[in-house]
């Protein structure tokens, strides 16, 4: 028993010396998530299967033939980065105590929903739903969702960590930190 008391001490010690910050770990999170699948963005429409320019965020800003150009495409990560950046910062502060993969994949879709089909075909960032092709529907949806995946299960399982509520002891079933010894009475 006491090594059972001694071990959840330890845990406690440590789970108290690495607090996560919510801000900086947000902030690092939507910074890759941006970098990945804004390269992933401007891969698919390198690749044709989107008509949607990888700068569609600043298009407001940017001539639409500037977009076009890899400098523009530069531009266009760069802004994917920053909305990722404050994308995931709204999912830290609002959705961290979500656990699993839905959380995020809901998270995804509805970016999607408000950039895609409401709000980014009424202030130009991009042409309405139904002027567009299927692959582009496809391809930026499933992006989209994978993007929202990404942020949604890291910050599960940086703030909902199941295996901290295992149980140290030896009734849990687990062979894995035992020594295996053969049976004496064979």
């Amino acid at each position: 028993m006491k090594e059972f008391e001694y071990r959840r001490q330890q845990r406690q010690r440590k789970e108290q010396q690495q607090q996560t910050n919510p801000l900086i770990f947000a902030v690092q999170l939507g910074f890759f998530a941006g970098l990945i699948w804004g390269c992933m963005r401007w891969m698919s429409a390198a690749m044709k299967f989107t008509i949607v320019v990888p700068g569609f965020l600043v298009e407001p800003f940017y001539k639409h033939d500037y977009l076009l150009t890899w400098k523009g495409g530069v531009v266009g990560l760069v802004s994917f980065i920053g909305f990722s950046i404050l994308a995931s910062i709204l999912y830290t502060a609002l959705f961290k105590k979500f656990i699993g993969p839905w959380g995020g994949m809901i998270y995804g879709i509805v970016w999607w929903l408000i950039l895609f089909v409401f709000i980014g075909p009424m202030i130009g960032l991009m042409p309405p739903i139904t002027k567009t092709t299927w692959n582009t529907i496809w391809t930026e949806s499933c992006l989209f969702l994978l993007w929202g995946l990404f942020i949604g299960y890291t910050v599960a399982m940086e703030f909902n960590d199941e295996r901290l509520r295992e149980p140290d002891n030896d009734s849990n079933g687990s062979n894995m930190n035992k020594k295996h010894q053969p049976n004496p009475s064979t």
